[in-house]
Formats: structure tokens, sequence, C-alpha cells
């Protein structure tokens, strides 16, 4: 059997004004993809594995369409070169937007359907956050999406999209899928799996999966921060038994609505200045405050210095911020050396609406891997150290901060741009703390514009009906 092997995987806040181009992108093709731990469980006995190409960035403002186009062309040539096919894997993330396009995964999708014709089954794996639509349901026959938030199961949802492709092969069965959207679209800090009311919904999942003529049950959130049609939370269902998938994709639907009022904040939540008082008055160590508007995996821009002016304005002792996107900050520090004292403006760098902060600061390490997009420099404002980087990156991983030779749970704050925090520092919050600050991603969900969305849809419309009504793909016959 052949299956061959590619995708595109991002996130896009459509209210991000910097776009997204080729070089905000790992690409993996042919051996390359094969060998990379992303795609290590691509073994089965009697398979070969072809790979095309495979592009993923840290989610942030619309793709280029150049970008965008570069990458599909190069994709599909690799495609038609791969035929005969037996089988298509597709790692995609379900948020992408395209700077002037709709739906890019649908058009993605399709495109790879009209090169493998209708007799080659395509499997693909989606972020929970990603958003879905007709046009991508109506080409593939298998569907599995991440069910944990944070993500600890992207390379389980992976696998258990290509082990139902190759069990497909190998029976010669055909599943198909069936969904039902939901009018209702809530940021992943109010939906957090390791929260309730979202914790129970998805552990009852694998109880779909066990019913016979299921295959894969899913709750898909959507992507809150894209104004786009296709934006809404749906229940996906793959199945051998379309009765049975159809009833399934309507339960999982009316359970998510019907928790629409319940879902909260896991962590202390508010505003930037009542969680710094609430740090001012913690004895324990760290805090860690989530600076959520500005998050670059929500599709932050990553520039803004709204936090460092707080706490200098508050003459604050003893805080790491990591980090903030500035690559001229960045090229100012290397030029001037460790242990110099410059004057630097932090912030706007990306953005030119992003709050900047106007400082005198030491330069106390720079790291230099190589490429320019990759170095990082630490500077001593006052008492708060500043992480800043050349590109849009988070700081989740404590790896992140030995490299620098900073230890997180050391300080007495750490401002870390995010929402919910990540498997490897929500450990070691004491306490996490989420400040409701400003940015493209920001969580005053209600209030955002909302001109291209289907409506009603909540919490933007609220006192409205909703009954769920499963669809089903046009392969599926």
């Amino acid at each position: 059997m052949r299956i061959a092997v590619g995708g595109i995987h991002t996130e896009c806040s459509t209210y991000s004004p910097v776009l997204m181009t080729v070089e905000d992108f790992r690409v993996l093709r042919g051996a390359e993809l094969l060998k990379a731990d992303y795609f290590s469980f691509l073994e089965a006995d009697g398979v070969e594995h072809v790979s095309l190409l495979h592009a993923r960035a840290v989610p942030g403002g619309p793709v280029s369409r150049g970008a965008y186009d570069a990458f599909k062309t190069e994709f599909l040539e690799r495609l038609r070169a791969a035929l005969p096919l037996d089988g298509l894997y597709l790692a995609m993330h379900g948020a992408i937007k395209v700077d002037g396009m709709d739906d890019a995964e649908g058009d993605w999708i399709s495109a790879a359907r009209a090169v493998v014709g209708p007799d080659c089954p395509i499997a693909t794996s989606y972020d929970l956050h990603g958003n879905v639509s007709q046009k991508i349901i109506d080409q593939i026959d298998i569907f599995a999406g991440y069910r944990t938030a944070p993500h600890i199961d992207t390379r389980e949802t992976m696998v258990r999209a290509w082990s139902m492709l190759v069990e497909a092969l190998r029976t010669g069965t055909r599943p198909g899928v069936a969904w039902a959207p939901v009018p209702l679209l809530l940021p992943g800090e109010c939906t957090s799996t390791e929260d309730e009311p979202a914790r129970s919904l998805y552990r009852r999942l694998p109880d779909f999966d066990a019913r016979p003529g299921i295959l894969d049950a899913n709750l898909m959130v959507g992507y809150v921060w894209a104004d786009e049609p296709r934006a809404t939370a749906c229940a996906v269902v793959t199945g051998s038994d379309k009765a049975v998938a159809s009833k399934a994709a309507e339960e999982i639907a009316t359970s998510y609505w019907n928790e629409r009022e319940n879902f909260r904040f896991g962590p202390v939540t508010g505003p930037l200045e009542a969680m710094l008082d609430i740090a001012e008055e913690t004895a324990t160590r760290p805090v860690i405050l989530a600076d959520s508007g500005d998050n670059p995996t929500g599709g932050g821009v990553g520039d803004r210095a709204d936090v460092l002016r707080a706490l200098l304005a508050r003459g604050w002792r003893d805080a790491l911020i990591s980090g903030i996107a500035d690559r001229p900050a960045v090229d100012a520090c290397f030029a001037a050396g460790e242990g110099t004292t410059l004057a630097l403006r932090l912030g706007g760098s990306l953005d030119p609406s992003s709050p900047v902060a106007e400082v005198t600061a030491t330069v106390v390490r720079l790291d230099d891997p190589g490429p320019l997009s990759e170095r990082q420099a630490v500077i001593r404002v006052g008492q708060i150290e500043v992480v800043m980087s050349a590109r849009r990156r988070p700081y989740h991983n404590i790896e992140d901060f030995r490299r620098l030779g900073l230890d997180p749970s050391t300080v007495r704050l750490l401002v870390v741009k995010s929402g919910y925090l990540s498997p490897e520092l929500a450990p070691i919050a004491n306490p996490n703390l989420m400040a409701l600050t400003d940015g493209v991603v920001n969580q005053d969900i209600a209030n955002l514009t909302s001109v291209r969305r289907q409506r009603p849809v909540f919490p933007f419309d609220r006192g409205f009906d909703f009954e769920p009504r499963a669809r089903f793909s046009a392969r599926w016959t």
C-alpha cells in the first residue's frame, strides 16, 4: 500500500495586521519528513509512505497569498508525482486564514482530492481549535481531532487518523464522516480540557468510539479569533454506520450547546492591574502571569510591551518577562555586546499599534544559534529581566529558559505571553494568574468585531434556540 503524507498547519487571527510569510514556516519535505519526530509513527508492515510537503508555523496573522500558493503548488506537484496512491493522510490544523481567501483548508484538501481522484481515501487530523466546513467534510473519509487543550495528544491524534486509514485500506472498507455544527464560539482559555465542563465532555468521547458503527468521535471548539463564515464549533464523527454516526454527532453537539453558559476561565483572571495587585500581595513564587491578549500560540503578534510598562510604573523588583518579539532591539543588543548599557525602544516592531516602552537596559546575555531570525537577547531594566526574540515565538518550555541561563522557578514573577499555561509551566505556577490584556487574541469575545461570521452565534448573540442537525460528507453514499 502506498500512502502519501503532507499538509499545512497553523492558526491565524483575522484581527492581526501582520501577515505570515514563507519564512515563518518550518517545512518538511521528502525523507526529512519521514525522519522528523512529528511523523515518526509512520511505520506499518506492507505500507510505503510517500512524503510530500508539510508546512507548520507558530500561529499568527493571515498567511500571505504568495506563501500559501507556493506551498500548495509544491505540495500538488509532489502529489501528482507520487501517483498512483492507495491513500492520503493530511496533518492539518483547521484555522488557517489566507489573505483574500476563505476556508484555506477546504481549498487545500479539495485540490488534493482533484489530484488523487474519487477512489483514494483521504484521512485528516485536526487541532480541536480548527474550523470545519462542508467543503472540507465533502472531500474526506476519515477525521480525527485533538481531545486535549493544552494539547498533549497531538501525536496520539495523528496516529488515530493514520491508523483508521491503514485499517480501511487493509480491510477494503470505506468509512464516512458526519458532522453537526454548533453556533457557539468560545476561546480555548474558557474551554480547557483540564477544567469543567470541557473535561467531562471530552472524557465521554471514547464512550462514543466504543459504539458499534463509530470509529472516532470529536468535539471541535473552533477558532474564535477568525471573523469568517466557517468559524464554528461542531461535532465530527467518523463511522461505518450513517444512522449511528448521525445520532452521535447530534448528541455531542447538544451536550456542548447545553453547557454554553457554564464555561469559565481556569486560573484566577482579571484586568492586568488587578492581577498585579494580587501578585504584589503573594508571598509564594513563582507567580506566573499570562499576558493573554498577545499570546503567539493563539495568533497574537507577540510584540506588545504593556506588561513591562505596568511593572516599571510599579517599581517592580524580581520579575522575568519572556518574551517580546523585537528584531531591531535584538540587533541593537548584539551590536552593543554583553555587559553594555543602551537605550532601547521595546515593542511595536511588528504591529505599529502595539504599546512600546522606552527604557535604558543592560545586556545580560546574547544567544546566537546561527540564523539572524533565531537570535535572542536577555536584558535587565531596573530589577526586571526581559527576554527578547528576533522572531515571534512562545516561551512555554523549561528548556527555552535554561538555554538562556534562566530558572523560571526561582523568580518572584514570571510573565509569559500565553493563555492557559503550557504543560511544563503549569506545574510550577504558584499561583497562575491570567491578565485580560489587549491584543489581537484578547479575551473580550462578545465585543470582537464580527462582520463576516454566520449569525446568530453565542456569545455574540443570545436568546436564540438551537437544535443540531447532522450532515454527511458527499462521499458517504
